[in-house]
């Protein structure tokens, strides 16, 4: 369901470990010419987002993006990422009024926005402090460090029926077939945008894939086009556990819910970057490009990892949501998506729908 929230931002400045100067007029270390931009987007007075972030997580980032820029009303716009696609497309062809920003977890669907020429060049003042995997041709850029990961009912499942590796996870299928019919839980590939991607990057990876996903199909896999329905699910008990759930949203769950327990896997670790990228024809292009530089700079990753829990891309921020935790925690098993052409592999009509059909022989639809 799409839920819209225009939110006029004059908030009290958020308390930070670190100091900035005078972001409302140009951060330190930026071009001198940076002021136009500021003052172009005061005028603007707008900035329209169309995002498949949950809102609560981005609540800290539009609070304090007001302290810096009060004068600009954001209109955030909180749908799934299919949907994001599907309004912005609609909209655009019909010439109406549009986003200005797309936020979404769907690279895949993002980058084919921006390989259709939707999408505005702006090389962000805080491009160099990003992977360089995460940049596309200043065009599309990667926001955050967001592990996948599988999600369990710790009061139902044993500590050591929880799967360290994606062959873990095939053998408890296979030799605990009974207890886990009908109670495994993942993405509803064809109505998730983010759900369709991971699954093609597992093939990308994984030589026993295939394998997995017979394996789902015979315990009878469950699926949901949102992350806090299987959480959800996971948590009532019933479903047991969940495949390929976006991590950060299960650590956040985890943090107030007793029965929920996340895993990540050794053997390799998809990680989800949200891509963000300005609309050419934005009508708040000033705007647009303040929002691009502050969710790439250290004050907005640093809430983008310790308040908003999402994981910080950059390498200098800290805290346990961040890239360096990760790293530390499950060193070269972890495996970016990269912002590449070959996001776009499987979104070829042909090929998308050879995909769907083979998924739905092997795991079933349920």
């Amino acid at each position: 369901m799409l839920i819209k929230k225009p939110i006029a931002i004059a908030l009290t400045a958020l308390s930070l470990s670190f100091t900035f100067n005078a972001w409302s007029q140009v951060p330190t270390g930026y071009s001198a010419d940076y002021a136009k931009i500021v003052d172009g987007a005061k005028k603007e007075g707008k900035l329209v987002i169309y995002s498949a972030t949950d809102s609560k997580a981005v609540e800290p980032l539009l609070k304090d993006f007001g302290t810096i820029y009060p004068a600009i009303k954001i209109e955030f716009n909180d749908m799934n990422s299919t949907e994001v696609y599907n309004r912005f497309i609609s909209e655009a062809a019909a010439g109406g009024a549009t986003a200005d920003v797309l936020w979404s977890s769907a690279m895949d669907l993002q980058f084919k926005l921006v390989s259709e020429g939707y999408g505005a060049t702006y090389k962000s003042q805080e491009a160099a402090a990003i992977p360089a995997w995460a940049n596309y041709k200043d065009s599309a850029y990667g926001t955050t460090f967001e592990p996948l990961a599988i999600v369990y009912n710790k009061r139902l499942v044993s500590a050591d029926e929880v799967p360290s590796t994606h062959a873990d996870l095939l053998k408890l299928l296979h030799t605990k077939a009974d207890k886990f019919r009908n109670k495994v839980t993942s993405y509803d590939i064809e109505k998730s945008g983010v759900g369709f991607l991971f699954i093609t990057e597992d093939t990308q990876i994984n030589p026993q894939f295939w394998d997995l996903a017979k394996a789902f199909g015979d315990v009878g896999l469950r699926v949901q086009s949102s992350t806090g329905t299987m959480l959800e699910r996971i948590s009532s008990g019933e479903n047991l556990i969940g495949y390929n759930v976006i991590g950060s949203y299960a650590q956040a769950r985890a943090a107030k819910d007793p029965s929920i327990g996340v895993a990540f896997t050794k053997d390799y670790n998809l990680v989800l970057s949200r891509v963000v990228f300005i609309n050419k024809s934005a009508k708040n292009m000033n705007a647009s490009k303040l929002w691009i530089d502050y969710l790439l700079s250290k004050r907005g990753q640093t809430i983008i990892a310790n308040e908003s829990q999402l994981y910080s891309l950059r390498s200098d921020v800290t805290g346990t949501s961040t890239l360096a935790s990760l790293t530390t925690q499950l060193g070269s098993a972890l495996k970016p998506i990269a912002i590449t052409p070959a996001l776009l592999q499987y979104l070829d009509q042909t090929k998308r729908l050879a995909f769907l059909k083979q998924w739905k022989e092997a795991a079933g639809k349920k």
